[in-house]
């Protein structure tokens, strides 16, 4: 059923010149539109169906799914009464980073499947190439300058929508009077370029670049001092931004203890190829969290019922975004972890409406055990 669902895409491949087969793929081939899937398909993780329009509950565990009807949560658009934090931005340079030189993936191509491997792309027409990037920064209103404070990293920035809802929670004593960070990627998508080099590649390299080189010039910039406590620091994202939000926590549990991701990209995805993790971010939930000691983390993830399934030339059998998700959910409730994660009726890939309904409890979920001043207990 599944190569079968592709039909339409593999025509479209066929349809180009002998050499665009051969060597590239159009950026912009037809993709086929990916199937609404059942939250409660054979071999889906057993999870509690919500009445319509509610969101899971923010201090609970496991599995949920939820409706078709995204109303966007009040917590999401600005409020008059509530204080508003600074927002500053600065520029990153490629020039500048010892980590990221730069690539870049030649436009309208993408790869070609290794004829003895399914699971390993050929890119042929990737090379170096500068990049500039912007960081975002978040200050609260109520941040109190030389105090240590708790921080969220968030990929694909700006996220302003992000600050929003901390203006609002904070202002409600929902969340810790925390600073956001919020990055920009290199550029591209994908195998070969900058911003698939940075999300899907399975190492600690990432989480580095952020703590070597972006939080240093946030906190001299802007005068603000950032938590060196794992439990005070969280990274977001969505689809590869959410596979690196787990990659850094992964990679790093010393710096990062909570992971929030929309559509995360938990399939084979990373390139340039590594042995050691061969099918990319599919092995977190085929190897990596089964057969390794349960890590300090807390993470919230969410998925779509049309969330994305094979939109590349790989037939490997790990590009269905709701099966990995799905299998995320199973391996984590296997490990013991604190995770929640829900099921999304009538949503597509990082759907902007679900983001807009459910960001506000996710972000409690998150923050869940950490101290908040002023709080009710």
């Amino acid at each position: 059923m599944f190569r079968l669902l592709n039909i339409a895409f593999l025509i479209s491949l066929m349809a180009g010149s002998g050499s665009a087969r051969t060597q590239t793929v159009a950026a912009h081939a037809v993709r086929p539109t990916p199937p609404a899937r059942d939250p409660n398909s054979p071999g889906y993780v057993t999870a509690r169906e919500l009445p319509d329009g509610a969101n899971a509950p923010a201090n609970a565990d496991g599995n949920f799914i939820l409706g078709p009807t995204h109303n966007s949560a009040p917590e999401m658009s600005p409020l008059q009464s509530v204080p508003q934090g600074a927002v500053f931005e600065f520029t990153m340079n490629s020039a500048d980073s010892k980590i990221y030189l730069g690539i870049e993936r030649e436009e309208n191509t993408f790869g070609t499947p290794d004829p003895t491997d399914p699971a390993k792309l050929i890119v042929a027409n990737s090379h170096p190439a500068a990049y500039s990037r912007r960081v975002t920064v978040y200050v609260p209103k109520q941040y109190v300058p030389g105090t240590v404070a708790p921080f969220i990293v968030g990929a694909d920035g700006p996220d302003r929508e992000l600050f929003t809802a901390l203006d609002n929670l904070i202002a409600q004593r929902r969340l810790p009077v925390m600073i956001a960070i919020s990055i920009s990627n290199g550029g591209g998508d994908a195998q070969g370029s900058e911003r698939g080099l940075e999300y899907d590649t399975m190492s600690g390299r990432y989480a580095e670049f952020v703590e070597q080189e972006v939080l240093p010039r946030v906190e001299e910039q802007y005068h603000v001092k950032l938590t060196r406590d794992p439990e005070g620091r969280a990274t977001m994202g969505g689809s590869s931004g959410g596979s690196c939000a787990l990659i850094m926590a992964w990679y790093h549990p010393e710096l990062y203890h909570r992971v929030l991701t929309y559509s995360g990209t938990y399939v084979n995805q990373q390139w340039p190829y590594d042995a050691r993790t061969p099918h990319g971010a599919w092995e977190f939930h085929e190897h990596l969290i089964p057969e390794s000691a349960a890590k300090p983390l807390r993470i919230w993830m969410e998925v779509g019922d049309r969330d994305l399934l094979n939109p590349n030339v790989m037939h490997d059998d790990m590009h269905d975004w709701v099966v990995a998700n799905e299998n995320m959910a199973k391996v984590l409730a296997a490990r013991g972890y604190h995770y929640q994660f829900v099921f999304v009726r009538n949503a597509g890939h990082t759907d902007h409406a679900v983001k807009r309904q459910t960001l506000p409890e996710a972000l409690e979920y998150v923050w869940q055990g950490y101290p908040i001043l002023g709080a009710k207990n």
